[in-house]
């Protein structure tokens, strides 16, 4: 049986979830004198995660890092299912779409390195930025031609919203 396109998963989609640390980040940190670890977060991504949530998608964040920092920049995206400090994503996952009672066919998660890949193995859409570890990026469906915190859910969260004719719909056409 030939392997579907990526591009045939994208109008099943209704939950979006991410990983923080590169993905939603480059993945450096920058550490403190007092031993802050500060992180960069790109601002078109967190215009694409703001319109998904206004448009009425799941989005939620699991991550293993627990930066409050991170939790701020999120919750004032009006995120509300950020689950950080996360050792075992599968419990998250599992947690997050029993509650929200969604099925794994209808879910896209991206993720860059090895803490992710047990979660993507299971959801109908695994994506991952182009920096992402081989070993994810052998299991992806779409591997994005952004780098992590440099648009690469950006890239994913506009491309179901468009296939979904939910992207710029507020917009006459000479701003497309």
């Amino acid at each position: 049986m030939e392997e579907k396109s990526y591009k045939e998963y994208l109008n099943q989609i209704t939950t979006l979830i991410f990983d923080v640390d590169g993905v939603l980040t480059d993945g450096t940190v920058t550490v403190t004198t007092s031993g802050e670890m500060l992180r960069r977060m790109n601002i078109k991504d967190g215009y694409a995660l703001k319109t998904a949530v206004d448009k009425g998608y799941n989005i939620c964040i699991i991550s293993g890092g627990s930066n409050e920092g991170v939790r701020k920049r999120l919750e004032g995206l009006g995120l509300t299912d950020i689950y950080l400090g996360a050792h075992n994503k599968i419990e998250q996952l599992e947690e997050y779409l029993n509650k929200m009672n969604v099925k794994t066919e209808n879910v896209l998660y991206m993720g860059d390195d090895i803490p992710d890949y047990p979660v993507m193995k299971l959801v109908a859409l695994p994506c991952c930025p182009q920096d992402a570890a081989p070993e994810i990026k052998s299991i992806s469906k779409y591997v994005s031609h952004k780098n992590g915190g440099k648009g690469a859910a950006r890239d994913v969260v506009e491309q179901v919203l468009k296939v979904q004719g939910k992207w710029n719909g507020s917009f006459d056409a000479k701003y497309d």
